[in-house]
């Protein structure tokens, strides 16, 4: 049976990057990218920990191991991840300056796991999780990730803008918690 909790363990935070690690965009084929979608940033076990440390991640696990997360990123982390500035920016340009939101940093569930609810149980815990604290979940998706915009939708998030950096198209999408 599939468990959703929030990571304890250094071993769970190995296995989120293990599992990052298999879906960056270098170590899949077009094909994969286009149709089972992809995450961008690839982190380290250092700034790992240290958003743990702020706020613990939403994972699932299966017989003991993460088999997809949601990594939750308070705004004090908004200059530790280089790729990740422009969208705190835009957010700041699109919204009231006392909204009190919390970044979903990433999300990626295990090719075999895809399709069987574990994204919209991922998002179950991290709303539950928040929803005492924060107003809303802030993400950002590369507009080639058509699969992770769609699951996005299927979720209850809505488009908050659009912009360009670096070559890419990226969309920021909010849900109310």
């Amino acid at each position: 049976m599939i468990e959703f909790k929030t990571t304890e363990t250094l071993l769970e935070l190995e296995q989120i990057l293990a599992l990052q690690a298999e879906n960056i965009p270098v170590n899949l084929t077009e094909v994969d990218k286009k149709e089972q979608g992809f995450v961008t940033v690839q982190h380290d076990l250092a700034i790992l920990k240290n958003m743990h440390e702020v706020h613990a991640h939403s994972i699932a696990t299966y017989k003991g191991n993460v088999i997809g997360y949601a990594l939750s990123m308070s705004k004090k982390f908004r200059g530790e991840i280089a790729v990740l500035a422009p969208m705190f920016t835009e957010i700041d340009n699109s919204i009231k300056s006392d909204s009190n939101y919390i970044i979903m940093g990433q999300v990626c569930i295990g090719k075999e796991y895809r399709g069987k609810g574990v994204f919209r149980g991922l998002y179950a815990k991290m709303r539950d999780a928040f929803k005492a604290t924060y107003d809303c979940i802030i993400t950002e998706i590369d507009t080639l990730n058509i699969r992770s915009i769609n699951a996005h939708k299927a979720v209850g998030f809505e488009e908050l803008i659009r912009y360009d950096f670096n070559n890419q198209t990226w969309v920021v999408v909010f849900m109310d918690i």
